[in-house]
């Protein structure tokens, strides 16, 4: 009796080894869930610090009574424009008058016809400066129209000596005359103009108008000064004069003092940087039956730490030099219900017309005897200060401690890779065997069931 095998199979799906890795990879997947998890605090923290950071930074700018302050100047700007440096100028008011301004020695030549074509002739042109120099200049057939005698002195940079062509707009027959003048005004600068030597010329060529240097005339508080420019930086300590125009008999008041504008808008770009803080906890911390606390920093002793100490600084008393203390309410600065910061610009701008110096103390504190004690914007850097340290502050600390989690899951997951190419090479190999092996029962299997020889 004969026997069949028949077809013999493994009964295994084709895809059996991807099946079993992917199986495998399930962890694998969790453990970049959970790495997306972290990443998304990680950016959270990160938010969070670029925020303290730019708090930071405004108050590092204004913790000073001299960075914080900020200066208005009122004067007359037709007559004169002026400039004040805050870390020098003092507030003050003071009378004042331009009677004459500081004037270059000019003079303006006879008239040509054209100021290319012209001719002057061949000759030279000789001038002495302030200092005693004497300059000649030779001027040959080839440049001896007015615009190439203007470029042969304009040549010179060291002569203090500058030429212009200009049509005078007479509309007469010989507009283009040539101006001379030297860069600086004042009497110092007064000079000698040049004499011209000069043959076989279209016409005469000479010096037709002058004007002699002159310095600027003012009075300061009902006392005439002289100054050699239309500018002076060291009439007023910290403040720069810019003379426009002369008004002889025409007196007005500069007037200097703090800018309470300017500052309050300062104090409120901080106040805004504080609020855009607490905003932040806020957000994190409003949750409902759908919010993924795991992504999240809702509830995060992180949010509640940097939350209280904020809250103890502003809320921390201010010594103050007649030994009372302050708090900033005083200044306008209050909290909502919300849990934000107000500011009262208004009330801030009355207090500090008030007095200035009782603003700065309860901001950025005084020295005292060589000895700093704190304000307000202080006891804030100080707090921002530890919340930022780098290794062990708050955020900084926090930040390290997701990154090195981050870390872990990357070698855990890289560990896991390695593992299983390993597994997936000795199963692929395991499989490759057992094919070989059913292929060849299934041969010896079709010998068996094939005609079998006569007895």
């Amino acid at each position: 009796m004969s026997i069949a095998m028949g077809s013999i199979n493994t009964g295994l799906p084709k895809d059996i080894v991807q099946q079993i890795m992917k199986a495998e990879r399930i962890p694998i997947q969790n453990m970049e869930v959970r790495k997306g998890k972290v990443a998304d605090k990680k950016a959270l923290v990160q938010e969070l610090t670029s925020l303290v950071e730019g708090m930071r930074g405004t108050l590092l700018q204004n913790g000073s009574a001299r960075s914080l302050r900020e200066l208005s100047v009122i004067g007359n700007d037709d007559i004169v424009g002026i400039t004040a440096d805050k870390n020098v100028a003092e507030p003050a008011t003071y009378q004042f008058e331009v009677k004459q301004l500081a004037q270059k020695s000019s003079a303006m030549t006879s008239g040509f016809a054209d100021p290319e074509e012209s001719y002057i002739g061949v000759g030279f042109i000789q001038y002495s400066l302030p200092n005693g120099d004497t300059k000649e200049i030779y001027i040959d057939a080839d440049n001896a129209s007015l615009k190439s005698v203007a470029k042969l002195i304009n040549r010179d940079d060291e002569s203090g000596l500058r030429a212009s062509v200009i049509n005078d707009g007479s509309e007469s027959d010989t507009p283009w005359r040539l101006i001379l003048s030297l860069k600086d005004t004042g009497d110092i600068n007064k000079a000698d103009f040049p004499h011209f030597y000069f043959v076989d010329g279209e016409q005469d060529f000479y010096i037709e108008f002058e004007r002699e240097a002159q310095d600027a005339v003012v009075a300061l508080d009902g006392f005439e000064i002289e100054l050699p420019e239309n500018k002076a930086a060291e009439l007023i300590p910290g403040v720069t004069l810019d003379l426009k125009k002369a008004k002889p008999g025409e007196e007005f008041t500069i007037n200097i003092s703090e800018d309470a504008g300017k500052i309050g808008e300062k104090v409120k770009s901080l106040i805004d940087q504080i609020n855009g803080v607490f905003t932040f906890i806020k957000q994190q911390n409003t949750m409902d039956e759908t919010t993924d606390t795991s992504r999240t920093l809702g509830g995060d002793i992180l949010l509640q730490s940097i939350e209280s100490r904020l809250r103890n600084a502003i809320f921390k008393d201010i010594p103050l030099k007649d030994g009372s203390t302050s708090r900033i309410g005083e200044l306008g600065i209050q909290f909502t219900r919300e849990g934000l910061l107000d500011f009262d610009q208004k009330k801030f701008q009355t207090v500090m017309e008030k007095d200035y110096d009782h603003i700065a103390e309860v901001l950025t504190g005084r020295y005292e005897d060589g000895t700093k004690t704190n304000g307000f914007i202080d006891n804030l850097k100080e707090t921002v200060g530890q919340l930022l340290q780098f290794p062990n502050g708050l955020l900084s600390s926090r930040k390290r401690s997701l990154e090195n989690n981050i870390e872990t899951i990357d070698r855990r997951i890289a560990q896991r890779e390695n593992m299983l190419q390993q597994k997936e090479k000795n199963l692929k190999d395991k499989f490759s065997r057992l094919e070989g092996t059913m292929s060849r029962i299934r041969s010896q299997g079709a010998g068996l069931g094939g005609p079998q020889p006569m007895g």
